[in-house]
């Protein structure tokens, strides 16, 4: 009976230990068959490189000036302020836009010349925010300006900026030179502190010439509340860009037309079926003060304490006193009488004893001759161009005209080229300057002809209004 216990247990003992051993074969197996497939796994990986980005994630930053938006392949353009240096980074769906109080904006709020806070990946160039930048300021859209190249100083109201070697200019998405900027644009002014880092041309503009214009020499043309000029004979305007009314007069005869300016591109106004009127005259009364001070109406002075007869039209006043800010202004003598008070403010302490108001424009003060006593401003090149100082006939180039300091407008015209004008500054210096100025674009699709000072090709084109 013990013999059969004995022999029992053996089996059960035997049992256990081949469960034993085919559970550990199992084991075995299965482990071997995991990693093999973990390996093939991870050989069949290929390293690209890419690294997710999540929000806010970056390894670069810049302060640039915003050049360019290009929705088509979802890229910007930046300008580097210490380099000068243009570069462009991509975006997506990642990238955050915020205006400069963190909020989120679109695209289409930022403009162009616009200072922005950016950053970015350096190796895949890729935009991850942009924000205004904080430190920041804009003045948008200023007609009333005074930019003073020579002192670095650009005046808007009361409010004086520098323009520093890292200022950039830009008109239509590209950079342009200072010369290029017009008194006719209107523009936006960008910058940190005290100083003004881009100016954009808003507003640009175009040129406007006179045809059958006899009657009116001599007379006065105004061009919206824009320009105010004496008509000179074969004159060409620098006008902003837009639609305006325009008013023309001399010796009592009037007309009123309107015209479309377009940008870089020259405009015909006819108005050679104006009629010509008997001249008519107005009595105007002046009250002066100080009582002492000098009147002139145009150019000549003018004693005024009496009733002065002036014809019917547009008339250029000019009051100055010493100690007193001079002041040049347009008078409209329409009526048979009329009583005006000229009031001039004490000079203050450091400034020019000058001041103009009414409409914005003047007078050309500088007038052309040809005699050799003064200092002269050459102008080389381009050649064969028609040269036109603040909107007066000079020449054909190459051409001088009499030196004159102060800001003035030069603009070149050529047939079958675009028309440009260029900003000046010339000094005080005893000593002839010249100038040399890029070759015109040639006009896209246009032919060159003979064309005469008065001809009648035009660029753009004239809207007309009854006459008054």
């Amino acid at each position: 009976m013990l013999k059969v216990q004995n022999e029992n247990k053996g089996m059960r003992l035997l049992l256990l230990i081949m469960t034993a051993v085919s559970l550990s074969a199992c084991g075995v197996h299965g482990d071997s068959r995991y990693e093999s497939e973990a390996q093939t796994e991870t050989s069949q990986r290929v390293d690209t490189g890419y690294v997710a980005a999540g929000v806010g994630d970056y390894d670069s930053a810049d302060t640039p000036i915003l050049m360019k938006k290009n929705k088509d392949d979802n890229t910007v353009t930046f300008l580097n302020l210490e380099i000068g240096r243009q570069y462009t980074l991509s975006m997506d769906g990642t990238t955050r836009l915020y205006n400069k109080y963190g909020e989120s904006i679109s695209l289409d709020q930022l403009a162009v010349g616009d200072i922005v806070d950016i950053t970015f990946y350096k190796d895949t160039r890729h935009l991850t925010s942009m924000r205004l930048s904080e430190r920041a300021w804009a003045r948008e859209d200023v007609e009333q300006y005074n930019i003073n190249f020579a002192k670095g100083e650009v005046t808007i109201g009361s409010d004086v900026y520098n323009l520093s070697r890292d200022t950039q200019y830009l008109s239509e998405g590209r950079i342009i030179e200072q010369m290029d900027l017009n008194e006719a644009d209107v523009l936006s002014f960008h910058g940190i502190e005290n100083t003004v880092l881009s100016v954009t041309v808003e507003k640009g503009h175009g040129y406007l010439r006179l045809a059958n214009d006899e009657n009116f020499v001599g007379g006065w043309i105004e061009v919206g509340q824009s320009v105010i000029r004496r008509i000179t004979e074969g004159m060409l305007l620098t006008v902003p860009e837009g639609s305006y009314q325009v008013n023309i007069s001399n010796n009592g005869s009037s007309g009123v037309k309107r015209v479309m300016i377009n940008r870089n591109q020259e405009t015909t106004l006819d108005i050679g079926d104006l009629e010509v009127a008997k001249p008519q005259t107005g009595m105007v009364l002046f009250s002066l003060d100080p009582a002492d001070l000098e009147l002139y109406i145009d150019g000549e002075q003018v004693d005024a304490s009496q009733p002065v007869s002036l014809e019917y039209g547009i008339h250029q006043m000019i009051a100055r006193a010493d100690g007193y800010q001079s002041v040049t202004q347009y008078l409209r003598v329409g009526q048979e009488s009329a009583g005006i008070n000229i009031v001039l403010d004490p000079a203050r302490e450091g400034t020019e004893e000058t001041s103009s108001s009414g409409s914005t424009g003047s007078e050309p003060s500088t007038t052309v001759d040809t005699t050799a006593s003064y200092y002269r401003v050459y102008v080389d090149a381009p050649e064969e161009a028609e040269l036109y100082l603040d909107g007066i006939y000079v020449g054909i180039t190459p051409c001088n005209f009499r030196k004159t300091a102060g800001t003035h407008i030069i603009t070149l015209r050529k047939t079958g080229y675009e028309t440009r004008s260029y900003t000046i500054q010339v000094d005080s210096e005893d000593k002839d300057i010249t100038f040399s100025f890029a070759d015109l674009a040639e006009q896209a699709g246009s032919t060159q002809s003979d064309e005469t000072l008065t001809g009648s090709a035009n660029s753009g084109q004239t809207e007309e209004t009854e006459e008054e």
